[in-house]
Parts: structure tokens; sequence; C-alpha cells
């Protein structure tokens, strides 16, 4: 495929998945193409190398012509359900349907953009299929397909099933293109089931947590099931591991604080306390022994499930997407998934406030808290977490404490009128630690 190099970098910053919107681009050229179809239309996969005035640079997944996506995502299903092996100019394409996944052996008729993600491209096909490109690539395996794989592979059912991905290799990189999925049916998205109940029905929600935590459990205890696997297999930290944990958020925290406006009501409750909260983070070092370490989800809210039919599904295993691929695959304690899924009921009790203009029920996190904890801890290996409940809860509060923190920057940064709500957690745990036992 042929680019003028300009009209190369115009069209890669424009798209919305495009995630370097603050950098200036100083140099873009295709590496590698492969042509998926020769007759006119004609459809290729490019890959793109964008160099920046830093130095730094990305390589993006094209589809070309993007204005013809929809036949292309058709032609890449198809070719994927036959295995093909494509060859590019540098590199090869393959195509690796997933054996007994009847999904794929069907015609494609209707085709629609799910529109909503910024980092990707999911097209989803007569409402039976879902194929997810994945725009800027890194080397290695991507999360997603290692993470599916490995649950399917292991019968952990309450996932999106995958049918099939694709892959490159060759030239500048070795990496996932994409992967094919069921589509959940009729599923409801989790973040707004929550609202919608909240508003209208808060007993009923509170009455699926229990199970949401049952499933969360069964996914930990899949995920440490295969010894074998050393991309798999549980690790017990070091304490030297648990201290460099603790580093790498330290001084995260040490910025937040010191950048705090002192004229917000809505951060005066925890102005001037960055050293208090430094110190509760180390607590992860002094809390004797973590668990073992397993790979988790790594982004793990309500807006990464569903519930469908009678029964929660979990989506979305690539972690969080401003972290790099190995990071994104380093092995962690299961309770900060935990963690994240418990400040995500935080953040429903509030948000049903701030757009549905409604009062939860009193106690209502409390209560969200205590069930999906209970189905959790009933499900769970206790050999994923410390010897102990007092030790489960110390580390289970640091982990909040860093996913707070995390989202006091994100909420300062992006969202003013949601501050509060990281505030009250911080604020929260800190009176915790300094209640006795």
């Amino acid at each position: 495929m042929s680019w003028e190099e300009s009209q190369l970098i115009e069209h890669i910053v424009a798209q919305r998945w495009y995630g370097s919107k603050s950098r200036d681009v100083a140099h873009a050229r295709i590496v590698d193409s492969v042509e998926l179809r020769s007759a006119e239309p004609r459809f290729a996969l490019c890959l793109a190398e964008l160099r920046y005035d830093t130095g730094a640079h990305d390589i993006y997944q094209l589809l070309h012509p993007e204005e013809e996506s929809f036949g292309i995502a058709r032609e890449l299903v198809s070719a994927m359900r036959s295995g093909l092996t494509l060859q590019g100019h540098e590199g090869i394409v393959e195509l690796r349907p997933v054996p007994g996944f009847a999904g794929l052996g069907r015609e494609l008729i209707d085709a629609r953009d799910v529109g909503a993600e910024q980092s990707n491209t999911s097209i989803v096909f007569d409402d039976e299929l879902i194929l997810k490109v994945f725009r800027r690539l890194e080397p290695g395996i991507n999360p997603e397909l290692e993470m599916l794989r490995f649950l399917t592979e292991h019968g952990f059912p309450n996932i999106a099933a995958l049918g099939g991905w694709y892959a490159y290799s060759g030239g500048p990189l070795a990496a996932t293109l994409g992967i094919v999925q069921q589509y959940v049916r009729g599923g409801l998205d989790g973040w707004e089931l929550a609202l919608d109940e909240l508003a209208d029905e808060p007993e009923r929600f509170l009455s699926r947590l229990g199970r949401l935590g049952e499933v969360t459990g069964e996914m930990h205890r899949v995920l440490a099931s295969d010894a074998s696997d050393s991309a798999f297999s549980p690790e017990t930290p070091s304490v030297e591991a648990l201290g460099l944990l603790t580093a790498t958020v330290d001084e995260e925290i040490a910025r937040v604080f010191l950048s705090l406006p002192d004229e917000d009501e809505a951060v005066e409750p925890i102005v001037g306390r960055g050293e208090e909260v430094r110190d509760l983070l180390r607590q992860m070092t002094h809390a004797g022994a973590a668990g073992q370490f397993i790979r988790t989800h790594g982004d793990y809210h309500l807006g990464q499930t569903m519930w469908a039919g009678d029964d929660w599904v979990i989506l979305d295993f690539e972690g969080e997407p401003a972290r790099s691929l190995a990071e994104r695959r380093r092995k962690r304690s299961a309770l900060r998934d935990v963690a994240g899924m418990l400040r995500s009921f935080a953040y429903a009790g509030s948000a049903v406030q701030l757009l549905r203009d409604v009062e939860p029920p009193e106690g209502w996190e409390e209560q969200a808290r205590a069930r999906f904890l209970e189905g959790y801890f009933d499900t769970v290996d206790p050999a994923l977490l410390p010897a102990g409940q007092a030790a489960i809860d110390r580390l289970l509060s640091v982990f909040e404490l860093e996913k707070a923190v995390y989202e006091l920057q994100y909420e300062l940064d992006n969202r003013p009128d949601w501050v509060g709500i990281p505030v009250r957690g911080i604020q929260r745990l800190l009176e915790e630690s300094s209640t006795p036992a």
C-alpha cells in the first residue's frame, strides 16, 4: 500500500484509537502490509510506524481502506475459519481458529462497530461474533488472548468464548493483531446495571453480588491451577518483591499529594496527609506473607462485567491500557482485582447521585462489599491469600489505597466533579488504619 508520509500521519492521529495525542509525530512509514483480497476493493492489513520528536516510536495496525473496515473484518474472520497464513513483505500473518468453536462456520451478514472503545476497534457480526482489532501493537502475546485461551482450556465458563485470533511475526515485531469471541447477546453491562438497579431496585443488585464474588474467586482459582505453565504458575513473592511493589506507587502518591489544589473543598479532607498515605502504603512491606502471586484480570471493575441470562460474564482481559504489555502480564496478588471491584462499588454509589440524581440506600456500599467478599472468600483457594483475616484485610486496604490514589489523579485531570469519590475512599482507609483493632 502506498501512502504519502504526511497523509499517513494525518490519518492516524485523527483516529479515536490513536493514543499519543500529546506527542508530535516526526516521521511515519508503513513497515509491512499483508493483502487480504486482491479483487476490488482491495483489502489489506498495514503496520505503520510512528516516530516522535522524543525519539520514542509506536506501531499501529491499519485496516486499508479504513472505510471498508466491515468488509475487511469479514475477510479476516473467513480466513481465520480456514486457518490461513498470509505472506507480507517482511513477515507473515497467521489466522488461527479455536478447535471446536462453531461460530466461525457460518456466513456473516450484518456488521456494526461497537464504537465506544478508545484504544481498539470492535466489530459485531449478527449479534453472534465480535472481532476485536488491536490498534497499538507491542511485541509479544496480548494478555487478552493469553488469558482467554488459558481460561478456555481450563474450563472456566464465565467468559465470552474465544473463537480464534490472528497474529503477525517477522519484520519489525511479533504481536497479536486481534481476536474473535462469542458475542454476549442480551448481556447487561455491569456498570449500567448497577446504576439502573441502584435507582430502582437496590436490593436486587445487592442480591447479584454474592455470585459475582463467587465467579471472581473461581476465576482466580483457575488462573492459579496449572503449575506446569510458567506464564501462569503461582509464585510466592519475596519481601524484596513486596518492597519494590510499594516503591513503584510511593513516588506517585508523593507527586499527586504535592499537586493537590489548596482551594478545592473536595480535597480538603486529605490535604497535607500525603505522608500518612505513604506510611499506610508501606505497610505492604511489613505485612508479612502475602499469599501467592498469580496472573490476574488487571483492570477489574463493574464495567468489565456483564449480567447475561442468570450469571456473570467477565470481559476485557487486556489489563490497564496505560501499562506496558510486560507490566500487564506480571503476576500480582489476587486481592488487587478484589480491590478494584470494591472501588467500583464506591463509584456506583456516588455516580447514581451524580448521574441519576438518586440517593442510594444508607449503608449500600458496605452491604455491597460484604456480599461480594463473602462470595469471594467462600470460593477462592485460601492458599492464594495471606494467612489470617487481619493480614488479608491489611493487604486489601493497601490495594484499595493504591487504586484510590490513581483515581484521584484521574479525576483531578478529567472530572473535577467526581474528585470527592476517591477522596472519600482515601479518607476512609486512613481512618480505618488509625482505629485500634
